[in-house]
């Protein structure tokens, strides 16, 4: 009977996010980078490549690489004053500055649910590598070193938000006591590329710095979390590569992806992954990762929605540009925001080419 009604509990028991922090780095680099990349550019070429830059629909992107006095980041002393620093060195600089903005972003986070009785700390992050791992390093500056359980989700690329969430989502469903600290934190700015290639220069204006925080429990507050969803597009693994190089970290991005991701959202399966038993005008709330324009538009007419229903997510593009896993934080705390109740979906793209996502509602 003991094990009936633990069963019976467990199969009602829902994960909420309570509240989210977020945090980006001082300095804007969005500008200096088109202007940058257009000089690797000519004739057409770079006409193109401005004209894109133009209706990316991103006006801000930051990074935690600071600017020489009177210059900026590409001038002689700035990171990339000279020759493209080595891998090695943008590891350095990952190890130094992502716990930093982590923690910025949990501080933004104490403002606005409490950080005690934390048990719990998941971190998600694809833009570096170090051991100890960043997991240990913000556990420590937070004096939880000695008592929280880490996990540490890397190099998943843009869905990794959700995967950091469908932890936390599973160990509170088995622990109700449990108190999780989920944390995205991406340095893309450290992994930009020198090459004339315009489909790089292109890939690369859409991504910058970025992090967020957020507590899960079961005790309701927040948005509810459920529901979580994983779809792989067949044939489709050579669309979105993240390559570690010499140089940093290469990034692929095939132009063929928004395409390839409307005609998936016309298949009963990736259709009834994302809405469920659910037709898409039945839901207000959209949290759609703002991998950029092309995307954004992918899902809205792939899906058939109205003009307002990604605003959110296309103002966190305008105004941060593709955080990777940061970013479907900073949108679901842009709805969060919000007096409505919400009830929807949360949806990210990533190397797979993959969709992953899972329902929000207010409890």
């Amino acid at each position: 009977m003991r094990q009936s009604r633990d069963v019976e509990r467990y199969a009602v028991m829902t994960a909420h996010i309570h509240a989210i922090g977020t945090a980006v780095p001082d300095h804007d680099i969005h500008r200096t980078f088109i202007d940058w990349a257009a000089e690797r550019l000519e004739g057409r070429e770079r006409a193109l490549f401005e004209r894109m830059a133009g209706r990316s629909g991103i006006e801000h992107r930051f990074t935690v690489l600071p600017p020489v006095p009177g210059g900026s980041q590409i001038d002689p002393g700035g990171f990339y004053g000279g020759a493209m620093p080595p891998t090695s060195a943008r590891m350095k600089a990952y190890a130094r500055e992502a716990p930093e903005l982590a923690l910025k972003a949990i501080d933004d986070l104490s403002a606005r649910a409490p950080l005690d009785g934390i048990s719990h700390l998941v971190v998600a992050s694809c833009t570096g590598f170090v051991a100890p791992g960043i997991d240990q390093v913000i556990a420590r500056r937070l004096g939880l070193d000695g008592s929280v359980e880490r996990t540490l989700v890397g190099f998943m690329g843009c869905y990794a938000a959700v995967a950091a969430l469908r932890v936390a989502h599973h160990i509170a469903r088995s622990d109700p006591q449990a108190r999780i600290l989920v944390v995205t934190v991406e340095l893309c700015s450290l992994h930009m590329q020198d090459t004339p290639a315009i489909d790089s220069l292109l890939a690369q204006l859409q991504f910058a710095d970025g992090a967020a925080a957020a507590i899960v429990a079961t005790a309701p507050g927040g948005i509810a979390i459920d529901r979580f969803f994983a779809v792989t597009l067949p044939d489709s693994a050579e669309l979105i590569r993240w390559d570690i190089g010499d140089e940093g970290f290469v990034m692929q991005l095939a132009g063929e992806v928004p395409g390839r991701i409307a005609a998936a959202l016309a298949t009963p399966e990736l259709r009834g992954a994302i809405l469920g038993n659910r037709a898409a005008d039945e839901m207000p709330h959209w949290a759609v990762h703002a991998g950029g324009r092309s995307i954004l538009d992918a899902v809205e007419h792939g899906l058939g929605l109205g003009a307002a229903a990604l605003a959110a997510s296309r103002s966190v593009l305008r105004r941060h540009g593709n955080m990777s896993s940061s970013t479907l934080m900073f949108v679901l705390a842009a709805l969060m925001a919000e007096p409505a109740a919400i009830d929807g979906v949360a949806v990210a793209f990533g190397p797979g080419l993959a969709a992953e996502g899972f329902t929000i509602a207010s409890p």
